[in-house]
């Protein structure tokens, strides 16, 4: 199943966002490798023939499977095998007491060692045969029956970690396919004839092709949600993991969940969260000879050899794919009060709209502990993120982390997030690409609603093609280091505090007469903005397909239907992408870009002709953050442009999109912008990396192929193909875009006199 797509911006909570959905079906596949601690004591109960079946039978045929017990308040007791080996020359009065008594469950301890072999061949074979059987219980010297139910209790237990997530799953889906029924409905309900403008009703008998394609979709969404509710039916909804101890159930089920997916217990967990919290600390405020300074960059790089004698690491790619170490540091204030930055730490939807240009997926997979209300303290969730970068051309970063909140002092708390080997042993090989050693940032309190951030970004990635354009910048730690995480999150902070404010000046916001105006406009430019971020990524959100332009440039193109979004026109959206490299520094390039004075030097739209800016409207201390809205006359007709840019120490944006005249100007006035729909193009800017040096210092230096150094400029146009979402995509339609693209960039080159030899 897919995500829910998070279009529409809050109206009331800056932060708000619609639910996320996530599938994350491949989490537990090949689960055999979990939870050595879980097994360690086994329940066996009734003869064999109530054990759970045989072995080539599987563990869930039956009701009365055993199980496991992973509590540490049993204790140790001898188990049902062993009792078997004992002689039975007991009185025929004892045999008579032992009728009388219900049947007992007999309890076993298993040690560790026999855990550790079991373990290993579970993972080879989750179904050993009796020869194997044998030769395992004679190496471990247990009984052949012990095996036998040590095998059947880990397989049963696997099996239930695996129904009550797909469960949780199917739930979320079933909610999806709701809101969808209703939305079409709703859309239904509403249609109007387009000569007359009355409603139309089901007994007209003359529906539009759009009508009829709707309730086609609409059956068999009714169809796909009673196959669901008969699914769910089946599996009743576990409890997810807790701290607290209200209920006996939930937390034997969140202890289920832990062993079954870190093979480790809370305490466990904890402690490894803790210890991170230790070297994220040390990692903050460490000087020489951890951290040195660069001369060239002023950037700092951490003295690997020096890391791995301070924390005693141990080489964690022993069996792994060869993997690189990214590390980067980096430090700056913020315009945001402490208790609010850290809830948009805690919360993934509010993570993901903080840092938009980095996060394409987020989903909190489970909260091992809730923390103390309201202000999230000793906080434990595992997460999932897809991390990209604004161009298809770099893969993305899919990382498994547990992220912990913990408050220092009075004034200063901890985001620690730290990748826990268990769970990748426990997920799909294709998705541990990267790991996060202890990674986070240390917040301290400062007056006047500043906060002062130290950011720390330390993961392990296993190395893979990376174009040429980016390979400097990726490979280099830039892509995804503290300096990209820092610059955004002071970037978005800025942008809020700019629209929160009541006392902007004259010259900072012009063009708009009201204050409920102003912030209109910049809901509309920020979800504008969201909206391409989304767009242009590599992530498994879109498929792109390579076509090569008549002038040669490689374009990216992809293609998708919207059948309900109002954030979006209605119909087939076809995405084209190209990025290049331009020997021009990236502020030149930023300015020309945003100008709306040498708009029609690049902008074919406009067809040379004279624009004029109509609104400016300032969010940020740069004059480079600033939403305009921008009119491009013609002798036909006239058409307004949304334009949002934005620049950080990092990268540069220019969003841009044709809005309707009528729809905008009621924007103007304060009314809601969540409902027009908007289809944004534009520009990212980013160095090439070339001042860059490896953010890692270690004893053996490897060669660089730098070359001069420019811009990476990322071009990004969407056209509506199709208003009907049924339509099919035409090679017309990809030639035109494809066409837009080649123009745009020819006319950049020729205005910066960087054209091709």
């Amino acid at each position: 199943m897919g995500v829910v797509d998070m279009t529409n911006p809050p109206t009331k909570d800056f932060f708000a966002s619609p639910a996320l959905s996530l599938s994350l079906a491949g989490i537990f596949r090949d689960a055999g490798a979990t939870a050595a601690a879980a097994a360690s004591m086994e329940v066996e109960e009734g003869d064999e023939g109530s054990g759970g079946g045989g072995e080539g039978g599987g563990s869930g045929n039956k009701k009365d499977d055993t199980v496991e017990i992973s509590s540490e308040n049993s204790g140790p007791a001898r188990s049902r095998s062993e009792d078997d080996l004992l002689d039975h020359d007991d009185d025929d009065d004892d045999d008579a007491d032992k009728t009388k008594k219900k049947k007992r469950k007999k309890y076993h301890r298993h040690t560790a060692d026999q855990i550790r072999e079991m373990e290993a061949l579970f993972k080879e074979s989750p179904h050993p045969d009796e020869k194997q059987r044998q030769q395992l219980s004679k190496q471990l010297g247990l009984a052949p029956r012990q095996v036998k139910f040590w095998f059947q209790n880990r397989r049963t237990q696997i099996k239930a970690i695996q129904e009550r997530h797909e469960n949780s799953l199917l739930k979320n889906e079933l909610e999806k396919l709701r809101e969808e029924n209703k939305a079409m409905r709703e859309t239904i309900n509403k249609a109007c004839c387009l000569n007359c403008g009355m409603a139309t009703t089901a007994k007209d008998g003359s529906l539009t092709a759009e009508e009829q394609q709707l309730r086609i979709e609409n059956a068999k969404l009714k169809a796909e949600v009673e196959k669901l509710r008969t699914v769910i039916g089946k599996y009743p909804s576990g409890a997810t993991g807790s701290c607290s101890a209200e209920n006996d159930q939930e937390n034997r089920s969140s202890l289920d969940f832990y062993t079954g997916i870190f093979g480790l217990e809370k305490p466990r967990i904890m402690e490894i969260v803790n210890q991170a919290v230790e070297e994220l600390q040390k990692m903050a405020t460490a000087g020489e000879p951890l951290w040195v300074r660069s001369v060239e960059t002023g950037r700092e790089i951490l003295n690997y050899d020096e890391y791995v004698k301070e924390f005693s690491v141990e080489n964690s790619s022993n069996g792994r794919p060869k993997r690189s170490i990214e590390a980067s540091r980096e430090s700056g204030v913020v315009f945001l009060d402490l208790p609010r930055l850290v809830q948009s730490f805690m919360d993934a939807n509010q993570w993901k709209e903080m840092f938009p240009c980095i996060i394409s997926k987020v989903a909190t997979v489970d909260v091992i502990c809730h923390g103390e209300a309201p202000n999230k303290n000793g906080a434990v969730q595992l997460m999932f993120a897809e991390l990209q970068m604004l161009t298809p051309l770099v893969p993305t970063r899919e990382v498994y982390f547990v992220r912990y909140c913990k408050q220092l002092s009075a004034e200063e708390w901890a985001i620690v997030d730290v990748s826990i080997d268990k769970v990748e042993e426990n997920i799909d090989a294709s998705l541990v690409k990267c790991r996060k050693r202890p990674s986070g940032c240390i917040i301290q309190d400062k007056p006047n609603g500043h906060c002062k951030v130290i950011w720390v970004e330390h993961l392990e990635c296993q190395k893979s093609v990376v174009h040429t354009l980016y390979r400097t910048i990726v490979s280099s730690g830039l892509a995804f280091g503290a300096r990209h995480w820092m610059a955004t999150l002071q970037h978005q902070c800025e942008r809020l505090v700019f629209f929160m404010a009541t006392n902007v000046p004259t010259k900072d916001s012009t063009g708009v007469a009201t204050l409920a105006g102003r912030k209109s406009i910049l809901k509309l430019a920020q979800r504008m903005t969201w909206s391409f971020c989304h767009a242009i990524g590599a992530s498994s959100y879109h498929t792109w397909n390579k076509v090569t332009s008549k002038t040669g440039e490689d374009i990216r193109v992809s293609s998708r239907k919207n059948l309900n979004d109002p954030g979006e026109p209605l119909g087939v959206i076809v995405c084209a992408v190209s990025s290049v490299w331009l020997p021009v520094s990236p502020t030149l390039l930023f300015d020309f870009l945003r100008d709306e004075s040498r708009r029609n030097e690049w902008d074919i739209m406009s067809t040379g002709g004279p624009v004029q800016s109509i609104a400016n409207l300032a969010k940020g201390k740069d004059r480079g953050n600033a939403v305009t809205i921008q009119t491009m006359k013609s002798k036909e007709n006239s058409m307004w442009v949304l334009q949002d840019s934005c620049t950080n120490a990092f990268e540069s944006m220019v969003v841009f999109a044709p809005v309707d005249i009528t729809g905008i100007q009621s924007v103007i006035t304060g009314c809601d912008s969540s409902n027009m729909a908007i289809l944004p193009s534009g520009f990212t800017i980013l160095p090439d990396g070339l001042e860059s040096r490896p953010l890692v210092i270690i004893s053996r230096h490897e060669k660089s192929n730098d070359t001069e150094g420019g811009s990476l400029l990322t071009i990004a146009f969407q056209i509506l193909t199709n208003s009907s979402p049924t339509a099919k995509l035409t090679m017309e339609s990809v030639e035109s875009v494809n066409t837009i693209i080649s123009c745009t960039l020819r006319n950049i080159k020729t205005r910066l006199q960087c054209e091709d030899d």
